[in-house]
C-alpha cells in the first residue's frame, strides 16, 4: 500500500531576478535561499550587460543581495530592504503563494 503524506507538495514559484549592469564581469544573487553562497546561482548576461537568474522558490519571504565583481549590491529594482548585521541592507523578496 502506498504511503501518502497528508501535507500537500509546496507549490514553487518561478523567480527572475535581473540586475542591469554593463561594466559587470561577473553577477550571482544570494540569499537565505541558497545559504548566502554566491556560487550556487551565478547570473547569466544577455550580452547587454542585464544579467538574469530564474529560480523556483517556495512560498516565503527571503533576504537576498547581488554579488557584482565581488562586491555586495542592493537590488535597485527593489526598494524593499531590511537592515543586515553588518551595517548595510538586504533586499527582501516576498514569494506568494499560488492563487488556486
Amino acid at each position: 500500500m502506498p504511503h501518502h503524506s497528508s501535507t500537500p507538495a509546496v507549490k514553487r514559484r518561478r523567480i527572475l531576478f535581473s540586475l542591469v549592469n554593463p561594466q559587470a564581469r561577473e553577477v550571482s544573487v544570494a540569499g537565505e535561499f541558497n545559504g548566502w553562497n554566491p556560487a550556487t546561482h551565478p547570473m547569466k548576461s544577455n550580452g547587454n550587460g542585464n544579467w538574469q537568474k530564474i529560480m523556483m522558490l517556495p512560498p516565503g519571504q527571503y533576504e537576498y543581495k547581488f554579488l557584482v565583481d565581488g562586491q555586495w549590491r542592493n537590488d535597485p529594482s527593489n526598494p524593499d530592504r531590511t537592515p543586515n548585521c553588518y551595517g548595510t541592507y538586504n533586499d527582501i523578496l516576498k514569494v506568494k503563494k499560488k492563487q488556486a
